[in-house]
């Protein structure tokens, strides 16, 4: 009897600790789906402003001093609500139309964003009091509006944050992610078939798979390192540019194509190859038309997280200066350009209000990126994936 109640205690206790450990699983999980609500909630409100942008209605007065001093095609009442970068486009626009001199008119033209930032609730951020009564009496009259801020993604980066964009930023990483997919995946892949396919298992192969593992862990500001003294110091690639950083992430990215790749290859069964070695495959056909093609969904998943990951790396790009202001698009990789992830950091070192909104704004499209390439990596494995 003793040991029967000794036996269903111990049961017991033991299903009471699967309870407590499928309670402590469910709470993690809670934790984690909690913050990271709270995460994107945050995000997303603080980037909705930066979608829209004031315009504002005001005279202008095309007459012989603009060509010197775009000031005098505005009274000082409104000089202080439009965007200096309105002003100073309008000696040019006079001297393509000069049809316009001795005219005026009303013109819905870029509010500064101190008239943006006092409208959407932030009083404290550069609106002078004088102002504001003005600001106020012509948003009632209806002219003052709010637009989608179609600068945001038209523009590069700017000193003015009204016309601060990420168009510049967005080419730049085009550009950099195109050329590490071009150097890292062909060389990752080739790399990954023959140490699991081809290379002997020998000690030096082993030294090989042990450093790619450890360079797949290291810091990736070591990296920017690596990159500065290879391809800028001693190639003489030009810094700051696309092809800079792209081989620099390239080599980041390398140990992490690898191991996916193998792994992949090793999930193929041997009786694959021991068929093709029966049929009298050579080691090469056996890999070429029957291991790798099975192993493709894995080795495309593992290259698009790859990329995805070095989409996302800022300190490699630092050391290689890709921290820089860049106002226009590069035109090709040897121009000077920045990354997303350079731009979002440069604007939150900002003390601008504005600038806030547009780091946040940033991170939604970097967030957009990302999640998008890893989706695009989920759907071709499905899509590609063989069974047998």
């Amino acid at each position: 009897m003793s040991h029967s109640m000794e036996y269903n205690k111990r049961l017991n206790r033991r299903h009471r600790a699967d309870r407590r450990f499928k309670y402590y699983g469910m709470a993690a999980i809670a934790f984690a789906l909690s913050f990271l609500a709270f995460f994107f909630v945050d995000i997303v409100g603080k980037s909705l402003p930066a979608f829209q942008q004031a315009y504002i209605q005001v005279p202008i007065s095309y007459n012989a001093e603009v060509k010197d001093n775009y000031n005098k095609a505005i009274t000082r009442n409104y000089r202080y609500l439009v965007s200096r970068s309105y002003l100073r486009s309008l000696p040019k626009k006079l001297a393509q139309h000069p049809e316009l001199l001795g005219t005026t008119e009303d013109t819905w033209v870029l509010a500064s964003y101190r008239v943006d930032q006092y409208l959407k609730g932030h009083d404290g951020h550069g609106l002078k009091s004088k102002y504001r009564p003005h600001v106020d009496e012509m948003f009632a009259d209806d002219k003052i509006e709010f637009r989608f801020n179609t600068l945001f993604f038209t523009n590069g980066d700017s000193k003015l944050a009204e016309t601060a964009g990420i168009l510049a930023a967005a080419v730049g990483s085009i550009l950099t992610l195109l050329i590490t997919m071009a150097v890292a995946v062909p060389v990752g892949v080739m790399t990954a078939i023959y140490l699991e396919e081809f290379a002997a298992d020998n000690r030096f192969s082993q030294l090989i798979e042990v450093n790619i593992n450890n360079l797949a862990a290291i810091p990736s500001i070591l990296y920017g390192l690596l990159g500065l003294a290879i391809f800028i110091n001693m190639v003489g690639v030009p810094r700051s540019s696309a092809l800079a950083g792209g081989l620099t992430l390239a080599l980041m990215t390398l140990p992490v194509i690898i191991i996916a790749t193998r792994a992949a290859l090793r999930s193929i069964p041997d009786s694959i190859r021991d068929a093709a070695y029966g049929l009298g495959a050579s080691n090469l056909q056996t890999v070429w038309h029957h291991v790798l093609p099975l192993a493709f969904p894995g080795i495309l998943t593992g290259s698009i997280i790859g990329l995805a990951q070095a989409m996302g790396e800022t300190a490699p790009l630092l050391i290689v200066g890709m921290m820089a202001y860049i106002p226009e698009a590069p035109s090709g990789i040897f121009d000077a350009t920045t990354v997303l992830p350079a731009q979002i950091y440069t604007w939150s070192s900002e003390s601008i209000r504005a600038f806030e909104e547009r780091t946040a704004a940033g991170i939604i499209v970097l967030l957009t990126v990302l999640l998008s390439l890893n989706a695009l990596a989920v759907w071709l494995r499905n899509r590609t994936q063989k069974t047998w």
